[in-house]
């Protein structure tokens, strides 16, 4: 059996694989990187029943990879390089061999992958930290689920300046309630629940969009969407309305919150 291990600056994620099948994904938080890898497969393992002894090889990646220096528990562990495991993680996931792929965790990833080439497009430091952040500073919490609670009750025209808002029509393809300016509008009766659903729609387009550029600038018209970011309710609507924007065909794929973890177990 191979352990990959995602260890992120906020969440490590684990995944078992036992020749081509997939036996156990799991996510837990820890600030400590060492407690991270060392916590996530000891839990995995338990709840699994597996003896420590099946596991032939550990496959670390992500920012707190960097920490770890040596085997975990004696049994030889490699790092993988967060884009390349990205890249096959993302390739397994879709079912696709050659694909655009968005990674949206504290920051975005945008990466190239087929069977000969994991490449590192670009990126945004626009993510899933951005959201907590502004979050924390205007709306006094950085619980994600607290924030998508509050925008579900969000109203966008108070906060964001749109289109309809500058000329009777629209611009080009942009119709009237597309955004001319994120938090271009705010006016004074704007209440937290909007302020939620400006940041999320801040966020989202701005990824979205980039995703677009990206895929254009090689000639496709797929991308596929993972990480932790790629599962919030409100995020997927907003990059689905920029898909149908630009006729583009934007991929949600199962478990995409595991896609890095993934990619180093398959390494």
């Amino acid at each position: 059996m191979i352990a990959g291990i995602d260890i992120g600056s906020t969440t490590t994620k684990a995944v078992l694989r036992d020749n081509n099948e997939i036996v156990s994904m799991i996510r837990t938080k820890a600030l400590d990187p060492i407690t991270s890898a060392t916590g996530i497969l000891g839990k995995m393992l338990f709840e699994g029943n597996i003896p420590l002894s099946r596991i032939e090889r550990i496959s670390i990646t992500g920012a707190g990879s960097s920490k770890i220096d040596g085997d975990i528990f004696n049994i030889p562990t490699i790092k993988v390089d967060e884009i390349t495991a990205i890249g096959k993680g993302g390739m397994y996931l879709s079912g696709v061999d050659d694909i655009i792929i968005t990674n949206i965790g504290t920051g975005t990833a945008i990466i190239e992958a087929n069977r000969n080439n994991i490449t590192h497009i670009g990126g945004t430091g626009i993510g899933g930290g951005t959201i907590l952040g502004l979050s924390k500073r205007m709306l006094g919490t950085a619980d994600i689920e607290n924030i998508v609670t509050m925008a579900r009750g969000g109203n966008l025209h108070v906060v964001d300046l749109l289109v309809g808002d500058i000329v009777d029509s629209g611009i080009s393809f942009l119709n009237k309630d597309s955004t001319a300016s994120n938090f271009g509008k705010m006016l004074d009766t704007a209440g937290q629940e909007d302020i939620a659903m400006a940041i999320i729609n801040l966020v989202y387009q701005v990824i979205g969009v980039m995703s677009v550029f990206a895929v254009k600038s090689r000639n496709k018209n797929v991308i596929s969407f993972t990480g932790n970011g790629s599962t919030n309710e409100i995020g997927k609507k907003i990059l689905i309305a920029i898909a149908t924007m630009y006729e583009m065909e934007f991929n949600f794929p199962e478990n995409p919150e595991y896609a890095t973890a993934l990619g180093a177990a398959l390494i």
